[in-house]
């Protein structure tokens, strides 16, 4: 049998009254669940961060043993090159192992500056890999936190929300397939879920604009479906919510 549209409106609002208990339900875990992602974002960035920093200490430690190692190396050649210095036979020669050795000093030279500056380098970063280990604890142990959190609030709410939900799809066989995609369309661009929302003050309960006093008796009439000239969502008279909200909620 054809619905009449008081039986369609009173089927929506039925509806959305299920599905405002649903968001109710899930608006007590609130923003934990973004928490908890940004949260492992972060630990995820801290440990590739971490990662990151010991490579490059790694790195300038190397270095450091690199550069000792071509002291030691400068200094062995240096050693080699006095003691030849000692035997030469004329000044040619004695002139290239002078600046052989010239050569090796100003390679310790060099080495030595580097090692200072890779100390430096390493002290600074060690001084930030510290910290990001810090950091890193830290927020794991928020992350444990907030996990237990969610973990406690869903425990709590997926029975309830599971109930509720068997009710969408009992509520949902009663509406006509093209309403029913209109209802849903409407819902998912609504900021606060609302599709079907009362007269509240002479005003739309889902945005607030003020409704002519010819549109509010249409509305009341219940002849047909009104939506709001402002936000699209389907309108009921406050009378209309009364009488069918306390028989949903049950």
């Amino acid at each position: 049998m054809e619905q009449t549209v008081e039986q369609k409106l009173k089927a929506l609002y039925q509806l959305q009254t299920i599905h405002t208990k649903i968001d109710r339900i899930r608006q007590v875990r609130g923003e934990l669940p973004m928490e908890v992602s940004d949260l492992e974002d972060e630990v995820a960035g801290l440990e590739t961060r971490i990662q990151k920093i010991k490579s490059e200490l790694d790195e300038l430690e190397d270095s450091v043993v690199t550069r000792k190692n071509m002291i030691k190396d400068a200094q062995t050649a240096t050693r080699k090159y006095e003691t030849q210095l000692t035997e030469v036979k004329n000044n040619r020669e004695y002139d290239a192992i002078s600046k052989e050795i010239e050569i090796q000093g100003l390679e310790v030279l060099v080495s030595e500056k580097k090692i200072k500056e890779h100390g430096f380098e390493i002290a600074n970063k060690t001084e930030v890999y510290q910290k990001a280990l810090a950091d890193l604890e830290e927020r794991k142990k928020d992350l444990e936190i907030k996990k237990s959190e969610l973990d406690t609030i869903t425990s709590e709410t997926e029975k309830e929300e599971a109930a509720v939900l068997e009710k969408v799809e009992e509520a949902e066989q009663g509406i006509d397939e093209r309403l029913l995609f209109a209802y849903k369309r409407l819902r998912g661009n609504a900021k606060n879920g609302l599709a079907v929302v009362t007269i509240q003050r002479d005003s739309c309960a889902g945005c607030f604009n003020q409704i002519p006093p010819q549109r509010q008796l249409d509305i009341r009439q219940r002849k047909k479906i009104i939506v709001c000239e402002h936000c699209g969502r389907i309108l009921v008279d406050e009378g209309f919510a009364l009488e069918h909200e306390p028989a949903v909620a049950e």
